[in-house]
C-alpha cells in the first residue's frame, strides 16, 4: 500500500523515529512517502506545503502519529485532507501521557472520530508498532476490483 507518514519532524528523535518507522513499513512490502525525505528545508512553505499535498495526493493512506501533549497541527491537517478525499487515516499514540476529555478521548475527537482506526501504544517496540500498522492498513485496505473471468 502507498502511505504518506505524516507526524512531528522537527527534532533529532522525531526524525529518527520517522525514518525507523518508514523503513520497518517498507520492510512489510509498503510504499511510503515520508516528508522529511521529501521537503527541501531551502524551499519556501508554500512549495514545502504543496510538496506535501502532493504526497497525500499519492498515497492510498495516511498514517499519522498523535504524539505530544497535543498532536502536531501540521499532521493534523494532513489527516483531515485525507478525510475529506476519503482516504483511510491510521492514527497511532506511543505517548503514556494521557490527553483529550478527561480520558474518554486518547486526542481530540474530531481526530479519533474521523480516523478508519486509532491505537493508544505506549511502551510498544518500534516492531510491534510496525506490525500493528500494517496489519489495520491491510484491514482498512480497499478491496481489490474482481477479475472478470472469461466466458465460455
Amino acid at each position: 500500500m502507498k502511505i504518506y507518514l505524516a507526524g512531528p519532524l522537527f527534532t533529532l528523535p522525531e526524525i529518527t523515529f520517522n525514518a525507523a518507522l518508514a523503513a520497518a513499513l517498507r520492510n512489510r512490502g509498503h510504499e511510503v512517502w515520508l516528508p522529511q525525505e521529501q521537503e527541501q528545508r531551502s524551499k519556501s512553505a508554500k512549495e514545502i506545503f504543496l510538496k506535501d499535498v502532493e504526497g497525500i495526493d499519492w498515497a492510498e493512506a495516511v498514517v499519522a502519529c498523535m504524539d505530544g501533549p497535543d498532536p502536531d497541527s501540521g499532521t493534523c491537517w494532513e489527516c483531515g485532507y485525507a478525510y475529506a478525499k476519503a482516504m483511510p487515516t491510521i492514527l497511532f499514540r506511543t505517548d503514556f501521557r494521557e490527553i483529550g476529555d478527561g480520558g474518554k478521548a486518547p486526542f481530540n475527537l474530531m481526530l479519533s472520530e474521523s480516523a478508519s482506526w486509532h491505537a493508544e501504544l505506549p511502551f510498544t517496540s518500534l516492531e510491534e508498532l510496525a506490525g500493528k500498522l500494517d496489519a489495520a492498513l491491510r484491514e482498512t485496505a480497499p478491496a481489490a476490483p474482481a477479475t472478470p473471468t472469461a466466458s465460455r
